[in-house]
């Protein structure tokens, strides 16, 4: 799926005003993109076959605005101040479609909750036990010359790394 061409900022002078935004006629729903870092996401969606909508580009924006690995309740709580219509369905069936897709990562580092992350470049995962916190460590800090083997017979798509343990803050408190 290819995003279709947004309209260059000559254009959307031409048809909205200096100012208008750039928009994408889906159909029957026009998405609003309101910046540039919009783009990129829809963009992004679209590259791993998602058809972009607003609450999928809303809910995409917020994992690559906040590192912070939230949860699915963590991010319904936050975009419903600013989506209203938004649901807890809408919130759980769309982090469901970015992971499957790999326009995301769900991470199960918790036996609680899962958590969510936008960044899905190699890196590994360290959950401090004590606060909680899911910090991203980066590959080269973990990967050495020896990666992990399995036999031959077997095909690998995916390797996830999980560190648990007490992080910086917390070892400094005790």
């Amino acid at each position: 799926m290819r995003a279709k061409k947004f309209f260059s900022q000559k254009n959307a002078q031409k048809f909205g005003g200096e100012n208008s935004a750039p928009y994408i006629c889906t159909r029957n729903k026009v998405v609003i993109i309101t910046n540039m870092d919009d783009v990129k996401i829809y963009q992004h969606l679209a590259d791993c076959g998602i058809k972009p909508s607003v609450q999928r580009i809303a809910i995409m924006r917020y994992l690559m605005e906040h590192r912070t690995h939230p949860n699915a309740e963590t991010i319904y709580n936050e975009l419903v101040k600013t989506i209203p219509t938004l649901s807890k369905t809408t919130v759980y069936n769309t982090l469901k479609l970015l992971a499957g897709q790999n326009a995301a990562l769900m991470l199960t580092i918790d036996e609680r909750n899962a958590h969510f992350d936008g960044d899905t470049t190699p890196h590994a995962h360290f959950l401090c036990k004590e606060c909680g916190t899911v910090y991203d460590i980066p590959a080269h800090e973990v990967l050495t010359n020896a990666s992990p083997c399995v036999p031959g017979t077997f095909q690998t798509d995916t390797i996830d790394l999980y560190f648990r343990g007490r992080c910086p803050k917390c070892n400094k408190k005790n």
